[in-house]
C-alpha cells in the first residue's frame, strides 16, 4: 500500500478494469440472447424462418388463406368485409 502512495496513485492503467467488465456483461448478455429459446425472446426477435414473434395483422393473413386454398373465394370476401370494417381504412368511428 505504501508504495502505490509514493508512485504517484496506480495511473491510467486503472481506467482498464471497468471497461474489462464491460466488455464481459455485454458480452454475456449479448450470449445469453443469440442462445435463448424461440418461446422466450422478445417481439423484435426472429424465429427460425425469419418471421417475428409478433402476430401478424388479420388480413395479410386472411390472403395467405386464400392463396394457400384453405378458404374459397366466397369466404375470402365475406371475412375481408367482415374485417375491413374494423381493420380498414377507416377505423372505428372513422368515416368510411
Amino acid at each position: 500500500m505504501n508504495t502505490l502512495a509514493h508512485s504517484g496513485g496506480p495511473g491510467p492503467w486503472i481506467l482498464l478494469l471497468p471497461l474489462l467488465w464491460g466488455t464481459v456483461v455485454i458480452g454475456g448478455v449479448t450470449l445469453l440472447r443469440r442462445t435463448a429459446p424461440p418461446g422466450r425472446r422478445g417481439p423484435r426477435s426472429t424465429g427460425a424462418q425469419g418471421e417475428t414473434a409478433v402476430e401478424p395483422s388479420p388480413i395479410p393473413l386472411l390472403g395467405r388463406r386464400f392463396a394457400a386454398g384453405e378458404i374459397d373465394e366466397d369466404e375470402y370476401w365475406r371475412r375481408l368485409s367482415v374485417l375491413g370494417e374494423e381493420f380498414g381504412r377507416g377505423g372505428r368511428g372513422g368515416a368510411a
